[in-house]
């Protein structure tokens, strides 16, 4: 994945994802910019977390195109022809974007260290005691330094998903996804987890979040989507989109959420 600052880093044109006849995207248009939070809502169903998954090719699109940092996701252009890139190149790609999905997805039976370096060592090829120092600096910027010895089931929900943005960030990324990171945690836990975003939205990282978090969308997003069915029936600035909904559709569900 070609680095540019000339591009947006996420950049969806027409973007159409079915599921078998279920047609759940209906033709996605947005763009992140490099260092954006654009932050995404709506009601279940609606299509947001489909969004996530085909950015980071978890879930391929069927039509439309979906780029990151300005080269195709999933594909590669060849003449008028999109050619679907092989296991290998998607994974290279995929090791740029971070992503943190709700139910946490760290390995049981690995350490929290083990966890953080997993990846660093296997797929970047760092040495295992540089990665160790990387892992224990991302453990206290994320609030768990001297946890490192400790297994997920050791640990809180919240203390648990901060562990797998640790993780996430330990590869580097230049794209942060983020799937209702807050939506499986025990309302005490929340805040937490949503201090480390705040921090790393204002260190500059680019950051896609699913949520239904409003006062973090409205504080920390710089764009707010409002999508319903799959399409965007909204997008803006938060404070735009929260204190004066265009659509009745919009306001509607921020009546219920607010």
């Amino acid at each position: 994945m070609t680095v540019s600052g000339d591009h947006p880093m996420v950049k969806a044109e027409a973007v159409r994802k079915r599921f078998g006849s279920n047609e759940v995207l209906k033709g996605i248009d947005l763009e992140v910019q490099r260092g954006e939070v654009m932050c995404v809502i709506g009601p279940s169903g609606s299509g947001k977390s489909t969004v996530l998954r085909c950015i980071n090719h978890l879930e391929k699109i069927n039509s439309g195109r979906l780029s990151v940092d300005g080269q195709l996701v999933g594909y590669e252009q060849r003449g008028d022809k999109l050619h679907e890139c092989t296991d290998r190149e998607v994974a290279k790609m995929r090791s740029q974007i971070g992503m943190v999905f709700q139910h946490f997805n760290l390995f049981p039976h690995m350490t929290v260290l083990g966890n953080i370096i997993e990846a660093p060592t296997r797929v970047k090829g760092q040495s295992k005691d540089q990665a160790v120092a990387k892992a224990k600096q991302l453990l206290e910027q994320v609030g768990l330094d001297g946890r490192e010895d400790m297994y997920p089931r050791q640990l809180s929900g919240g203390q648990q998903q901060r562990v797998a943005i640790a993780r996430a960030l330990a590869m580097e990324p230049k794209l942060m996804l983020f799937d209702e990171p807050t939506s499986a945690l025990d309302p005490e836990l929340v805040g937490d987890v949503l201090d480390v975003m705040r921090d790393l939205a204002k260190s500059g990282m680019t950051m896609f979040v699913v949520t239904h978090e409003m006062g973090f969308a409205r504080e920390v997003g710089d764009k707010l989507v409002f999508m319903d069915d799959g399409v965007v029936v909204e997008a803006g600035t938060p404070r735009d989109v929260i204190t004066n909904p265009q659509h009745d559709r919009t306001k509607s569900f921020l009546s219920k959420v607010l």
